[in-house]
C-alpha cells in the first residue's frame, strides 16, 4: 500500500504545432495522412480487452471524398452490451480499489501519447475521418485531448485534498467512491477530444464506462482506444461499442447497474435518454448522474462603439470554422445600422476568400460536412432562405455533394429577427444577421436572450464600457460561456470551462472539477478518540 501522500503539479496546456511550410511537423503528418489513406480498416468493438468482429458492418468514409472508403466499423447490438456490461461489473472491483494516483497514471501517460508518438495518427485520423483542417485537428485531437487527461488527473488529486473540519476529540474525513455500476458515455462526431473524455473522466474516477462513439467519428476514436490500452488501460474498465444509437442505447439504459450518462450530440437525443432513464427509475440500483451538453444557436451581439476589423475576423472564423459544426460556432448576429455598411463591405470580402476543399490541401480554410444526412439538412435551411421574402443570401448559398459534401460558407440578412435561421440549430457553415437600428440596443438585446431555447455561448462586441457591463447582464442567462471581444469559440480546458444550460445541457463543465464530481459518490467519515460513556446531557441535571 501506498504510505506517501501523492502530489500532481497544476499543467501546462499543451501547446499547438503550427504546420506551417517548411516545419517538421508539417511533413510528418502529411507522410501520416498518406499512410492511413492507403489502407481500409476493420474497426472492431473492444470488450474487455477483446476486439470483437459482428459481421455487422458499415462503412466509413472520408466526408470531402466520400467515394474513399477509410474503415468498416462492426456494429454492436444487445448481445455485446450483455458482455461489455458483465465484463465492466467485474473489472470495477479491482478498479475502484485501486489507489487513485495508480488510476490517473494511466492517463496521464496518455496525454503524453497523444502529444508525443500518436500525435500524427490522432491528427491524421480526425482530419480524414471527420474533414477537418490541420489547425482543427491539432487544438483539439492533440492539444485537448492532452488537456482533458492532464487536468483530469491534476482535478482529482484537488479533489482528493478538499477535508472538512474536524474539532477536538475527533477526526472528520471525507472518501470519494467511484459511483455503484457503469456509467455510459455517448459521444458526438465533431470533436476526437470530447469523444476521449467523455469515457475517460469517469473512468479516472474508479468508475467502469461503456463507450458509444458516434459512427461518423468512430475512425479516429478506435485509435484513441488503442492508445488508451497502450498505456496500460486495464480490459474492461472501457467497454468501445460502435453501433446504432437505438441498438446500443436501449439494452443499456435498461440495465439496472447503470449509474451515469455522460452525453454530448443532439438535443432531440439527450431528451429521449433522460425521459427513458425518467421512466426506468425504479428498476436501477442508484439513481443515475445525468451529465449532458447538446447544442446552441450562438450569438454575436455587436454594439456601435464595435472595432470593425475585430469583430470581421472574430465573425468568420466563429462561424466558418471547421464548417460550422462545432456547439459553439456562431450562427446568429445582431449588428447596428451604423456599422453595419462598413462591416458588410469588410466582412463579406474575407467570406470571399475562404477557401472550400480537401482538408489534406493545407491551404484549404474548410473542408466538408460531415455526411450526407447533415448535407442535405444545411442545404434544406440555405434553399428555404432563397426562398424567404424576409431574407436574402448576401454570401455563398452553393453547396456539392459530387465528390464531397461541400457547403459554401454561407450569410443570410433577415429583416425578421424571428427567422427560421435565427432560432434553430444548423450546425453547418450559415449565418444569418439581423441588423437592428440603434435607438433599438436594448430591445434587440432582449430579442436575444429570447429567441432561441438555448444558452451555450454568445459574444458581444463594444469599447464603451458602461455598454459593455449592460450587455453582459442582460444577456446573463443567455450563454454558459460569455466572450467579450472575442469569438465565441475555442474554449481551453482549465481556462474556460464549457458548457450551457437551457436546452444546451446541464452544465457541468467539461474540462473542470465541477463535472469531476459528478462522477464521484463522497462518503462523510467521523471517528473520536473518547466516545462518551453516558448517555445524558448537562441540561438534565438537578439544579438543586
Amino acid at each position: 500500500m501506498p504510505n506517501a501522500y501523492f502530489n500532481i503539479q497544476e499543467p501546462k496546456n499543451e501547446p499547438y504545432f503550427t504546420y506551417a511550410p517548411g516545419t517538421p511537423q508539417r511533413e510528418s503528418l502529411k507522410k501520416r495522412l498518406k499512410e492511413l489513406r492507403s489502407e481500409t480498416i476493420e474497426i472492431p468493438a473492444i470488450i474487455n480487452g477483446e476486439e470483437i468482429k459482428t459481421g455487422r458492418t458499415t462503412d466509413v468514409v472520408i466526408p470531402h471524398n466520400h467515394s474513399h472508403k477509410l474503415a468498416r466499423v462492426h456494429l454492436c447490438g444487445e448481445k455485446e452490451v450483455a458482455i461489455a456490461v458483465d465484463t465492466a461489473l467485474k473489472a470495477r472491483r479491482e478498479w475502484a480499489d485501486l489507489p487513485w494516483e495508480e488510476r490517473v497514471a494511466v492517463f496521464r501517460k496518455a496525454a503524453d501519447l497523444v502529444t508525443g508518438p500518436w500525435r500524427d495518427t490522432m491528427n491524421a485520423s480526425t482530419m480524414l475521418g471527420q474533414s477537418k483542417t490541420p489547425h482543427q485537428a491539432e487544438i483539439e485531437a492533440a492539444g485537448e485531448l492532452a488537456d482533458f487527461l492532464r487536468f483530469g488527473a491534476w482535478y482529482l488529486a484537488k479533489i482528493m485534498e478538499e477535508q472538512p473540519h474536524s474539532s477536538d476529540g475527533v477526526w472528520n474525513r471525507v472518501e470519494y467512491r467511484p459511483l455503484e455500476g457503469f456509467i455510459f458515455a455517448v459521444s458526438p462526431f465533431n470533436f476526437t477530444a470530447i469523444a476521449g473524455n467523455l469515457p475517460s473522466a469517469p473512468a479516472m474516477c474508479g468508475n467502469v464506462a461503456l463507450w458509444k462513439p458516434s459512427t461518423e467519428s468512430v475512425y479516429s476514436n478506435y485509435f484513441f482506444m488503442r492508445l488508451l490500452k497502450e498505456a496500460g488501460l486495464p480490459d474492461g474498465v472501457i467497454s468501445f461499442l460502435p453501433g446504432e444509437g437505438p441498438d446500443v442505447g436501449d439494452p443499456v439504459l435498461a440495465n439496472p447497474q447503470l449509474s451515469g450518462l455522460h452525453f454530448t450530440g443532439s438535443e432531440a437525443t439527450f431528451n429521449h435518454l433522460w425521459k427513458t432513464i425518467g421512466s426506468n427509475i425504479d428498476t436501477y440500483k442508484t439513481y443515475p448522474r445525468i451529465v449532458g451538453e447538446t447544442g446552441g444557436k450562438d450569438f454575436i451581439f455587436a454594439h456601435n462603439s464595435a472595432n470593425a476589423d475585430q469583430l470581421v475576423t472574430a465573425t468568420l472564423r466563429a462561424a466558418y470554422e471547421y464548417q460550422g459544426q462545432k456547439c459553439s460556432a456562431a450562427s446568429r448576429m445582431y449588428i447596428p445600422e451604423s456599422i453595419w455598411d462598413d462591416f458588410r463591405e469588410k466582412f463579406l470580402a474575407e467570406v470571399a476568400d475562404v477557401k472550400v476543399g480537401d482538408v489534406e490541401d493545407f491551404s484549404n480554410f474548410m473542408g466538408a460536412v460531415i455526411s450526407r444526412k447533415a448535407f442535405d439538412k444545411i442545404s434544406g435551411y440555405i434553399d428555404y432562405a432563397k426562398k424567404a421574402d424576409d431574407a436574402e443570401i448576401i454570401a455563398g448559398g452553393g453547396y456539392d455533394d459530387s465528390k464531397g459534401f461541400f457547403i459554401e460558407p454561407t450569410v443570410i440578412q433577415t429583416s425578421n429577427p424571428k427567422f427560421k435561421t435565427m432560432q434553430e440549430e444548423i450546425f453547418g457553415p450559415v449565418l444569418t444577421i439581423y441588423v437592428y437600428k440603434d435607438e433599438e440596443f436594448e430591445k434587440t438585446l432582449t430579442l436575444c436572450d429570447e429567441t432561441s431555447p438555448y444558452a451555450l455561448t454568445g459574444a458581444i462586441f463594444g469599447e464603451n464600457r458602461f455598454v459593455i457591463k449592460k450587455m453582459a447582464d442582460r444577456l446573463r442567462n443567455s450563454a454558459g460561456n460569455f466572450y467579450i471581444n472575442e469569438k465565441p469559440t475555442g474554449a481551453i480546458v482549465n481556462q474556460q470551462p464549457f458548457g450551457g444550460s437551457r436546452r444546451s445541457g446541464t452544465n457541468d463543465k467539461a474540462g473542470s472539477v465541477m463535472n469531476m464530481m459528478r462522477w464521484l459518490s463522497p462518503r462523510a467519515i467521523k471517528e473520536v478518540s473518547a466516545a462518551p460513556t453516558d448517555w445524558r446531557y448537562p441540561y438534565m441535571d438537578d439544579e438543586n
